[in-house]
């Protein structure tokens, strides 16, 4: 009975101590690597969902000769129903109803899937929580250079995502190329996103 509870009063051994933090540092290596993985995956879906709006917005324009959202009123050519919006023809995708009613055709003309009814804010969200929205960008806020393009424009984009997204498809620099973000990438706030279709 002395020997059990001089056992007992030892404690553990080195090797149980080393096994024990083994199995915490791969726990928390799984956890952080698991976290990596969920942020490439976001950042995936954004240049896809880039990728597929850019596609439909060409498919429409292939299709009808004119942009989604800027065929003016005069146009009888193209078949939506119900669609009384209608842009200037100037082939930029302005800032007035123009950016709203684009969604609507691109769903209207069975490119997209979606609901959108062409009011203001009814557009698609980005995997972050912000919208994806098409319009035409001459110099966007904080650029160096004028972009002077239809582009998407993406919100609430983390700044370290905004980051790697510039780096691996741009050339890296916040306010050149073609994809501009609104602030410094050393700021930690989100971003908005300017990337030229």
């Amino acid at each position: 009975m002395e020997r059990f509870r001089n056992w007992q009063k030892g404690g553990f051994t080195l090797v149980e101590l080393a096994l024990v933090l083994v199995i915490i540092g791969l726990l928390i290596t799984g956890v952080l690597k698991g976290e990596a993985l969920i942020q490439n995956a976001k950042v995936k879906k954004v240049v896809n969902q880039k990728d597929s709006l850019t596609a439909a917005f060409y498919t429409y324009y292939d299709r009808y000769n004119w942009y989604p959202g800027d065929a003016p009123a005069t146009v009888t050519d193209i078949p939506i129903t119900g669609h009384t919006d209608n842009g200037n023809g100037n082939g930029q995708i302005d800032a007035n109803n123009e950016r709203w009613v684009l969604y609507y055709d691109l769903v209207q003309s069975q490119i997209i899937n979606g609901g959108y009814t062409g009011v203001a804010n009814d557009v698609p969200t980005n995997p972050f929580g912000g919208t994806a929205i098409i319009q035409y960008w001459g110099t966007p806020p904080g650029s160096a250079t004028p972009l002077n393009a239809n582009s998407i424009v993406f919100t609430q984009i983390p700044y370290d995502v905004a980051q790697e997204m510039d780096r691996k498809y741009d050339d890296g620099v916040y306010n050149t190329g073609t994809m501009r973000a609104n602030t410094v990438y050393t700021a930690t706030t989100v971003k908005t996103i300017y990337w030229r279709m």
